[in-house]
């Protein structure tokens, strides 16, 4: 079969091989790929990774091999899947637990962006108890995360504040549920509940001094590669407050979570009260180029690969 392989002297550290077929454990289901989505986190693995890593996170098409142990849905179901590498194949192996049917209506594509996005706006969201009427902030608004974060939110009753790098990346977060945008976070006389945090260095260190007394801050990542220095004492004399660092595969398993919020987070799509924020819609042939776009933060959203 064919996939994307990480090369680490090629442009974009990826190329296309012939590689054997994925064999799945006995509760695992073989995925005929249709869509796969770009994260950041493939992005910047695909810089240290060893040359044949298969990438990619997000998976939608056809079962073409049920589990053995009897589990999942049967064969020539559209689903939707998650696994911590190996997506970006036309073969996937997939456990039943991180898979749901796809609903009628509902593209490979559009389905396809979700898990990743969804499952960590979903957990990081949680860190905050009950959000109606709370403040959050979410860092990096304008990516994948981002996006589906703030509607997650304002469905939840938050006043959401989207935090962006440039002005022109704020198209479209109004009317996703952003009752603020801003620039940087020291713009902000608002004390935050909750941080949904992705930047790390600078921006972390003033989320921290930003937080409402018994607020929390998850970190979900650190994109800008900056160390974060911060104030202890400060911090200490502010309250109880809190730092979650939060890594997806993780916890799904101490939350156990899965296939019921994968099909949570499609009824939502079907629904229309989640807008999956495809900004990219092309072949995986294109992967390259949009490898680069996603690096150089052009993609306000989604970008989708289609298995062709």
């Amino acid at each position: 079969m064919q996939a994307i392989v990480s090369v680490p002297h090629q442009p974009n550290h990826i190329e296309f091989r012939e590689v054997a077929e994925p064999v799945p454990a006995r509760d695992e289901v073989i995925i005929t790929a249709r869509a796969v989505s770009l994260n950041r986190g493939n992005f910047r693995r695909l810089a240290w990774e060893n040359d044949s890593w298969i990438p990619g996170y997000d998976v939608a098409g056809e079962i073409s091999q049920t589990a053995a142990d009897g589990s999942g849905p049967p064969l020539g179901t559209r689903v939707v899947g998650i696994v911590p590498s190996g997506a970006w194949a036309q073969q996937v192996a997939v456990p039943t637990r991180r898979l749901a049917a796809i609903p009628n209506h509902v593209s490979f594509e559009a389905a396809a962006a979700i898990p990743v996005s969804g499952l960590t706006s979903l957990l990081s969201l949680a860190h905050g108890g009950m959000l109606l009427g709370k403040h959050v902030l979410i860092t990096g608004a304008a990516g994948g995360v981002g996006r589906i974060a703030i509607q997650l939110a304002q469905l939840q009753g938050a006043h959401v504040t989207a935090q962006i790098g440039r002005p022109e990346r704020a198209k479209g977060l109004r009317e996703l549920g952003a009752a603020s945008i801003i620039l940087d976070i020291d713009e902000s006389k608002q004390a935050f509940d909750l941080v949904l945090e992705s930047i790390g260095g600078n921006i972390l260190a003033q989320s921290l001094t930003h937080l409402a007394p018994g607020g929390t801050v998850v970190s979900i990542g650190a994109s800008s590669d900056e160390k974060t220095n911060f104030d202890v004492l400060g911090l200490v004399r502010k309250g109880a407050i809190k730092l979650y660092a939060l890594s997806l595969f993780q916890e799904m398993e101490l939350q156990g979570m899965g296939t019921r919020q994968l099909d949570m987070l499609l009824d939502l799509l079907v629904t229309h009260r989640l807008d999956p924020q495809i900004d990219q819609q092309r072949s995986w042939q294109h992967m390259g180029e949009m490898l680069a776009a996603l690096g150089d933060r052009r993609i306000d959203g989604k970008a989708i690969a289609i298995v062709d």
